[in-house]
């Protein structure tokens, strides 16, 4: 693919991006999204508290995790620099199919690998709820995620998160400029969670896991633990991520009243939740 200038552009977008290490197994990618030291990556590479970060000249930081969004899959960490070259975020919403796209990451302990494609779409992807994600067909592998993918000038247009079949999705950077504004998505549930299908004699073929809850949250005051298994609501069953996404959507304080099971597939348990009201929202599929 013939890219006029590409050394130079690569070179670029590899001066912004960063490696980001949790600490034990594992490694990500990140974006330095200003000069004085704040980098975005996403939400389940900065897993620790203070993980390690490697800019492109080779110094290493200790990085505070000051903000993190679990359903957007977005966290923000700050390193004690301010000589950085940072990323110009474009405006993701003008994105069109057909435009080039550039990632860069350090997918399985090679720093600072570039790879290229196109753009399929800017949309929701079906079975992964309601929100938007930047479809290309760059090839990402474990170690690209929370790295930059940006247009043919050097511009950030979104965040790599995962692949899904050929393609690989990455959070728009309008969500990240809405992320870092404290804007939220949604009520807040306060947990991680796996769609699986259930197998007979449940009354219901579809639930959404808990594998994690965080401390605090409305699913943890409500006493959902890990393992439940929601499967519907008020409104009906379950039959895809998006139905939760749905009932989740607006920030008012309200009651949810949810359905699971609970250590068998036979006995249906009911169960209040208050959402709403709390600034930022964190659901992760």
């Amino acid at each position: 693919m013939g890219i006029a200038g590409l050394g130079e552009i690569a070179e670029h977008v590899r001066r912004f991006t960063v490696l980001v290490q949790p600490g034990g197994r594992g490694s990500g990618s990140g974006v330095v999204w200003s000069t004085d030291g704040l980098i975005i990556t996403n939400a389940h590479v900065a897993q620790g508290k203070r993980p390690t970060v490697t800019v492109w000249d080779g110094r290493e930081f200790r990085a505070e995790v000051t903000q993190r969004d679990r359903r957007r899959d977005l966290a923000a960490l700050h390193i004690a620099a301010d000589d950085l070259i940072a990323a110009s975020p474009a405006d993701s919403a003008k994105i069109r199919p057909g435009e080039l796209a550039i990632a860069v990451g350090n997918p399985l302990g090679f720093v600072g690998a570039l790879t290229t494609g196109v753009v399929h779409g800017v949309g929701p992807l079906r079975g992964l709820g309601t929100r938007l994600w930047v479809q290309a067909d760059v090839r990402l592998a474990p170690g690209n995620s929370g790295g930059p993918l940006a247009d043919v000038q050097g511009r950030v247009i979104g965040i790599n998160t995962m692949v899904a079949g050929r393609l690989s999705l990455a959070i728009p950077s309008n969500e990240v400029t809405q992320f870092l504004k404290g804007e939220a998505p949604g009520s807040w549930l306060g947990v991680s969670l796996q769609p699986v299908r259930l197998p007979r004699p449940s009354l219901y073929r579809f639930g959404l896991v808990l594998v994690d809850i965080e401390p605090g949250s409305p699913a943890a005051r409500a006493s959902l633990l890990p393992g439940d298994i929601l499967v519907g609501s008020e409104t009906g069953a379950f039959v895809s991520v998006e139905d939760l996404a749905a009932i989740l959507d607006g920030n008012e304080a309200r009651v949810l009243r949810l359905e699971f099971l609970r250590g068998d597939y036979t006995r249906i348990r009911k169960v209040s939740v208050q959402v709403g009201g709390r600034g930022r929202g964190s659901i992760a599929a």
